[in-house]
């Protein structure tokens, strides 16, 4: 199995990504849009996970505007810098509107197609927080690429915003699979409410389900936030879209 740290180049600048490619091939691609804290080895682990069932994986960094992330994660439980971190990190969330994603995952798409031992056809994403929000995004701009996504506890998936992600629906080809969290600050039971309502609509396949007892966050082990029994169900409902969409 091929696993290094990659550049890849991108609209506004160079994004660092892992890739991680098992032996032989070709194989199916998917992307990992990790949560607001990025690359780091739990994510690393994520993608290895993945690419030990037959999948060849790119995790890259989605706010590289900001440049390489580098969180101590322990920090995370002192308040101060818990602080700073965000206010360091938001700007760049913010800014990560559908419009950027999209530009930014066809160049992703790109890179990972073109490897060794990748297939070129539409990939998957599987997308965690933010990275869910822009797992989204990314299947109603590239419907023709991205055959099926994976959200888990992925919040502002509807807002009052003009460019709310459930609004937009309606050009999804391919599945999608939402996993949340029962106590999600980002999003309340009467916007998955809302978001259902917008899928159904629109005819789109999907699958929407709420994780008892899980925090935001649920499956980032190396946060509080992280709970055992929602981690492990989110590998069984990632494996099995996995299987359901392979080609």
């Amino acid at each position: 199995m091929r696993k290094t740290m990659v550049d890849v180049p991108a609209p506004d600048g160079t994004a660092d990504a892992y890739l991680v490619v098992p032996d032989g091939g070709p194989h199916p691609g998917v992307l990992l849009f990790p949560d607001a804290f990025g690359l780091r080895p739990r994510i690393e682990e994520m993608a290895e996970r993945i690419a030990a069932a037959g999948y060849a994986v790119l995790a890259p960094n989605l706010l590289y505007r900001g440049g390489k992330q580098e969180i101590d994660m322990s920090a995370l439980a002192d308040p101060d810098k818990r602080g700073e971190l965000f206010g360091r990190i938001m700007p760049l969330i913010q800014a990560l509107g559908s419009e950027t994603i999209t530009r930014d995952a066809e160049k992703y798409i790109d890179f990972l197609t073109a490897q060794d031992g990748v297939t070129d056809e539409p990939v998957v994403i599987t997308g965690y927080c933010m990275g869910g929000t822009n797992a989204l995004r990314v299947i109603e701009g590239l419907p023709q690429r991205v055959k099926a996504i994976a959200s888990f506890h992925g919040g502002n998936l509807v807002t009052d915003q003009p460019d709310s992600p459930h609004l937009r629906v309606g050009a999804i080809t391919g599945e999608v699979y939402f996993g949340h969290a029962d106590k999600d600050h980002s999003i309340t039971d009467e916007q998955i409410k809302v978001l259902e309502a917008a899928l159904d609509e629109a005819g789109v396949t999907y699958r929407s389900e709420i994780y008892e007892g899980a925090d935001h966050g649920y499956t980032m082990s190396d946060t509080a936030a992280y709970n055992e029994a929602g981690e492990q169900r989110h590998w069984e409902n990632l494996f099995a879209l996995l299987e359901r969409v392979k080609n």
